[in-house]
């Protein structure tokens, strides 16, 4: 029998991680193992086709456009994962770090690495291991964010967002609606992310 979320969610799996875009991250195949390590007898998940295309990829009908005239749309995927008599489903978007893939750099790898990455935070999600992983993803590396970050973000800021994110060929507009936000309702907290991320994968100050 497959111990209980809190001693699942007690487990170390640090030293089992490796790191991916400077966070650690717990590979997919090690995470069937320790699940079957501490008493589940079955785990195995699978791709949900869209029911439209019959593909493992799932896309959205809007396109955009991004300033060098590279299109991209809502990539996402939908797994489900079986753990002994329990059924659970995931689905996750397909991204290059933490920017949108682009159509012309899409890829089977992508689609496969999104399905890797939704079915480990499925299981962190209902069985607890390895949750405190996404706490850590989740808070951006910061363990206090200043109640001045929560109001809106100002416009210098939304200027330095916009400017930086065209200049590297990323579609602002898309990252922002595909995190459920506009420009108007933009937080501090969430420009600084953004810019943060930036920084991180080019180098930007």
């Amino acid at each position: 029998m497959l111990k209980s979320y809190e001693e699942l969610r007690n487990i170390d799996v640090k030293r089992f991680c490796k790191k991916r875009d400077g966070l650690d991250y717990l590979p997919w195949a090690m995470c069937v193992k320790l699940l079957h390590d501490n008493g589940a007898e079955v785990v195995r998940w699978e791709p949900i086709p869209d029911p439209s295309t019959g593909s493992s990829l799932i896309m959205s009908n809007q396109t955009f456009t991004d300033s060098k005239g590279n299109t991209n749309r809502c990539y996402e995927t939908r797994i489900r994962v079986t753990i002994d008599d329990k059924e659970y489903e995931m689905q996750t978007p397909v991204m290059n770090g933490a920017n949108p893939v682009k159509d012309n750099s899409m890829s089977q790898q992508r689609v496969w690495n999104s399905m890797c990455r939704a079915f480990v935070k499925c299981v962190a999600l209902n069985t607890g291991l390895g949750f405190d992983l996404w706490l850590k993803e989740e808070d951006g590396n910061d363990p206090y964010i200043p109640e001045s970050l929560e109001k809106l973000a100002t416009p210098a800021k939304i200027k330095t967002v916009k400017n930086l994110c065209a200049s590297h060929g990323i579609d602002a507009d898309m990252w922002v609606t595909s995190n459920g936000k506009t420009w108007d309702t933009l937080t501090e907290k969430e420009a600084a992310q953004m810019l943060g991320a930036i920084k991180q994968r080019y180098g930007d100050e």
